[in-house]
């Protein structure tokens, strides 16, 4: 019989089943339970926890499935083999995110378990919430952002464990999978110019709350003036206001949704009397009036190229390719 404890947090929003699956797999992680261990038994767990037998029961339940507990009849539940814990530390959850968060699980082995964190390019949590972490898991995947203090504060994690996805900056010297935010648009953007060239203006609205890298507006100015292309850079939403004729290169989905809302106040069909090209592709743009162009790299495939990190460890400098989805908006 393992020596193994656990305490419900009754003030946290985690549902207590879960707060015991992850108990245990941490416990396995850090070795404190290993393979042939025996768990308490379910009246064990339901009597030092005050837990219900089907809270237990599912957590157990929801182990099993993973394939790191199994159960002998008349014995009990004993552990079958050791998890690997990865830290994921994403900046914010977004629909493109969720795509890229399970293709990283869909690649995995079952006895892989992830903790997933966000930073919300908040510098200070982004420091504690590493600093905290550090020295926990088996491998840490981490989107950071451009902040001065980021790459001091990352390099207190294993060089060797640590995969920095997304955005390649602060990461030099480190595995990275990641997007070109640069040239990558200033190609998408010539590869279709005589799509673009119907409109009058083509306007780039990079919103003063974004933190999408500034290389897009300075390849996105370079395609208009090599092309001799009437263009401009909005930040705010008041320049937002739509006129016949106009192309809008939108990066965040907050500033999609206005161009929709006006779309419909002013009788406007996209791809017709306004054109838009929006940045990240997500589940339900090929759809949105008919499908929306997007400028995107493959997250399915990020996560995927993520997935392989963990698994193999092997050194990673991999530039995920990004392309325009031409759909009938443009």
């Amino acid at each position: 019989m393992s020596n193994f404890k656990f305490t419900v947090e009754k003030n946290s929003n985690v549902l207590k089943f879960q707060q015991l699956v992850d108990a245990i797999l941490d416990s396995i992680s850090q070795n404190e339970l290993q393979a042939g261990d025996m768990l308490p038994s379910v009246n064990q767990i339901m009597k030092d926890c005050k837990l219900s037998r089907d809270t237990v029961f599912k957590a157990y339940a929801e182990l099993k499935k993973r394939g790191v507990v199994e159960s002998v009849p008349n014995r009990g539940y004993f552990v079958t083999q050791k998890i690997t814990k990865i830290f994921l530390f994403l900046d914010t959850f977004k629909a493109y995110k969720e795509v890229l968060y399970h293709s990283i699980l869909n690649h995995l082995p079952k006895n892989i378990s992830v903790d997933l964190h966000f930073h919300h390019y908040n510098i200070d949590l982004f420091d504690k919430i590493i600093t905290e972490s550090a020295g926990r898991y088996t491998k840490y995947i981490v989107m950071n952002f451009n902040h001065k203090k980021v790459k001091s504060i990352i390099n207190k994690l294993p060089e060797e464990q640590l995969l920095i996805i997304d955005w390649k900056v602060n990461g030099e010297g480190k595995s990275c999978v990641y997007q070109n935010f640069g040239d990558s648009v200033y190609k998408c953007l010539t590869e279709n110019k005589n799509a673009i060239a119907k409109y009058k203006n083509f306007v780039l609205f990079y919103p003063n709350f974004t933190y999408h890298p500034r290389e897009v507006v300075d390849n996105f100015e370079k395609f208009c003036t090599d092309n001799k292309i009437k263009h401009k850079v909005i930040t705010s939403f008041d320049e937002f206001d739509l006129r016949k004729g106009d192309l809008y290169f939108l990066v965040s989905d907050r500033t999609l949704a206005r161009f929709l809302d006006q779309c419909s106040e002013k009788g406007f069909e996209p791809g017709q009397e306004v054109g838009v090209i929006s940045y990240n592709e997500t589940p339900m743009k090929k759809y949105v009036k008919e499908g929306i162009t997007v400028i995107s790299t493959d997250f399915v495939l990020m996560g995927q190229k993520a997935a392989e990190f963990i698994v193999k460890g092997e050194t990673l400098n991999f530039e995920v390719p990004t392309r325009l989805k031409l759909r009938s908006s443009l």
